[in-house]
């Protein structure tokens, strides 16, 4: 329908020209001061960069194993550590460093901070076993060990869940009907493959 095309103030003014409504009081003030209209950006949507994400890139090249170990939290008010590297760096730069030394500096406080925190957990299980309490979680887990923990639930399923031991049970039950039909003589009267010999 060609009257559904356009914005509020050309679909009105074709229903009013058509007789399909009556003329609104607003019509007339807004035919003289008409809506700002935004034109549409041509072709496809740029990209939104900010001037931290090439030293994000080289952060990750630098660590690939911090995509594991500092995931980003939707809901946390923590930046991941690569934007608190790229913002240093930044920061650096402005203050006149060369982006080399930048970069040099701000990997050295990421690795010394990452190792106060290794050295920090490990005060902290050295006192809760001393207080015979169970450790807290490691900040930094292996990310194998992480999908295995969170796979070992599925794993520890498939011995007690009745619906997987009928399919092991009906599996086990076909290769020992196939193993049968081989040996019983499935191919021909022959005695075998090649017959007698």
């Amino acid at each position: 329908m060609s009257f559904t095309r356009g914005d509020l103030l050309a679909r009105t003014r074709k229903l009013v020209k058509g007789l399909a409504m009556a003329t609104p009081r607003w019509l007339k003030s807004m035919e003289a001061a008409p809506p700002v209209t935004f034109s549409l950006p041509e072709g496809k949507v740029r990209q939104i960069t900010m001037p931290e994400d090439v030293y994000v890139k080289k952060f990750f090249q630098k660590h690939p194993d911090s995509l594991y170990h500092d995931a980003v939290k939707i809901s946390g008010f923590d930046p991941p550590p690569a934007r608190v590297f790229a913002w240093r760096v930044l920061e650096l730069k402005d203050q006149g460093v060369g982006e080399d030394q930048a970069m040099a500096i701000a990997d050295m406080e990421y690795r010394m901070e990452k190792k106060q925190k290794k050295e920090a957990y490990r005060r902290l299980k050295q006192i809760s076993r001393l207080q015979g309490k169970r450790p807290p979680p490691d900040p930094y887990p292996s990310a194998i060990k992480e999908i295995q923990a969170e796979e070992k639930k599925f794993v520890r399923e498939r011995f007690t869940n009745p619906k997987i031991l009928d399919i092991v049970k009906r599996m086990k039950e076909e290769k020992l009907a196939q193993m049968q039909e081989r040996r019983g003589g499935g191919f021909g009267g022959g005695g075998g493959f090649g017959g007698s010999r």
